[in-house]
């Protein structure tokens, strides 16, 4: 039975970064809406309440049964969930008159589990605009700051378990010691053991695999990126032969990317069959300009292909997907789904006609915690590790019509970049790179001849989970090389620029 720890989600920007301390000291855990009931299942060990964006004084403030909780489980208030909890038990929490944002010097009044070992006069990080003006007659405060009176506290109420606050968030990396207050909630005042492993997962997941699927057969798409590989393994580790991989060749893959990505198949054993699409797929293309009609009729078309490559097969049952925690808490959040600012880059959606049940073995796991499957699995590192890649691919870099000419452009000149990063240690110290191929020409001189051809565009950025992003500053002599090869050896291509546009504004792909 797997140690868990809820966490509950009043629609905090930081609440992921919670799970991910969490999950760092090897403890799982899942975020839940603040409204929805909490099961207190045996394998649950403590409950953390996140920041918000509301005031506790608001009319229409989130609120939650800390009794009924505390009654069973330890709690921890984190920012709003301290306010919360202190104006629970009949503290007093106002608007402040110097709102705290930013750095703070965090100052212990008396010693308690949570805060062992962290040393006095710690750096934390603010962020928010009330503070607690006076706590509950049961409780005790355990250190203030320059600024506010209470900055961690702890509730002391007979029939109840531990019960803390804190009004700083221990979970971001500008709080030095924040991380040692949650293994000291965890561990000490949970008693967590902290077995949750990429091996224990792998454990767990295979049986509980086995479990669901039994004898029956499943089908995936597989798309050679490292959520659907490592899906897909899981998988065959629990039922072989019996898992039916597709892999679609769109027409818009990187150079050499589908032969490479068979080949990888077959090391590690997988059941998988590559289908050449190609021509079907520049055949929806042509004469489509807009981003999103591109998108579409590439979602469109995957879809009608799988769902032709699938009816060939018998007796399946299951659909598996690659499908990652961030997703699933999108889709349940507190405040819904955030805004669509263009349709997702991974092509989604299947024909409900086809009426399977679906399995899903990384809809809790994080994008790191992925690739540390991947390794205790054996998947080789340079495809755990590869850039994310757009599901719609090279399609949405080539800005305009498609063409197989034009893919042909842009995945020598990619090709050329990318082997370029990997060979100066450059590939592994940004997040995403690539090319873009521009619906521009210009003129340039070869020679004694005069040329008249395209505009590529070389895009690199650093970020930690793709909401934001800055442009990675390579370096010139680079850049040069890399422009230098990309024109001598692309013939079609006479000039190379350089995107230094982060995001926002600006987005990761130009498309």
């Amino acid at each position: 039975m797997t140690e868990k720890i809820i966490i509950l989600d009043f629609g905090s920007q930081y609440t992921q970064l919670i799970a991910r301390a969490v999950r760092e000291a090897n403890v799982y855990c899942e975020i839940i809406p603040y409204h929805k009931p909490v099961q207190y299942s045996p394998d649950l060990k403590g409950i953390i309440l996140s920041g918000s964006p509301f005031s506790v004084n608001d009319p229409n403030a989130p609120e939650v049964d800390i009794q009924e909780m505390a009654s069973n489980r330890p709690l921890l208030g984190i920012c709003y969930g301290a306010q919360l909890t202190s104006k629970y038990f009949g503290g007093r929490v106002e608007r402040s008159e110097k709102r705290e944002y930013g750095r703070a010097i965090l100052q212990k009044k008396e010693d308690a589990t949570i805060m062992d070992d962290v040393p006095e006069n710690s750096q934390v990080w603010m962020s928010h605009g009330d503070s607690i003006l006076q706590l509950p007659a049961n409780a005790k405060v355990l250190a203030t700051t320059n600024s506010i009176p209470v900055a961690a506290f702890q509730v002391e109420e007979e029939q109840l378990n531990h019960i803390y606050g804190l009004q700083f968030h221990p979970e971001v990396y500008h709080s030095e010691f924040g991380k040692k207050i949650i293994q000291n909630y965890l561990y000490k005042v949970c008693k967590c053991t902290g077995d949750w492993t990429p091996a224990h997962f792998i454990t767990d997941t295979v049986a509980a695999l086995k479990e669901q699927i039994g004898d029956k057969k499943v089908v995936m798409a597989l798309s050679g990126g490292v959520d659907s590989t490592v899906a897909a393994t899981l998988i065959h580790k629990a039922i072989g032969k019996n898992l039916f991989g597709i892999f679609v060749d769109n027409g818009v893959l990187r150079k050499d990317e589908f032969e490479q990505v068979i080949k990888t198949y077959e090391v590690l054993d997988l059941n998988v069959k590559g289908v050449d699409a190609k021509q079907t797929f520049y055949d929806v293309l042509a004469g489509k300009t807009n981003p999103e009609d591109k998108r579409k009729a590439i979602g469109k078309t995957f879809i009608d292909v799988f769902d032709k490559e699938s009816h060939l097969l018998t007796d399946i049952s299951f659909l598996g997907q690659g499908t990652i925690y961030p997703d699933v808490i999108e889709s349940v959040s507190v405040h819904g789904p955030s805004v669509t600012i263009k349709s997702h880059h991974n092509v989604g959606g299947l024909p409900e006609t086809m009426k399977l049940s679906l399995v899903e073995p990384l809809r809790f796991l994080f994008k790191d915690e992925v690739r540390k499957v991947g390794l205790e699995l054996g998947i080789p590192h340079e495809l755990l590790f590869r850039h994310p890649f757009p599901g719609p691919g090279l399609a949405i870099r080539i800005l305009g019509e498609i063409t197989e000419d034009k893919v042909k452009l842009l995945q020598a000149a990619d090709d050329i970049y990318v082997k370029g990063l990997k060979k100066h240690g450059l590939y592994d110290k940004v997040w995403q790179a690539g090319a873009i191929l521009l619906p521009v020409k210009s003129v340039g001189v070869m020679g004694d001849e005069r040329t008249y051809e395209f505009t590529v565009a070389l895009r690199a950025v650093t970020s930690v989970d793709g909401m934001t992003a800055d442009w990675a500053h390579l370096p010139y002599e680079f850049l040069g090389e890399i422009s230098n090869e990309i024109i001598n050896q692309v013939r079609g291509i006479n000039r190379v620029v350089y995107d230094i546009s982060s995001k926002p504004p600006a987005t990761i792909e130009w498309e």
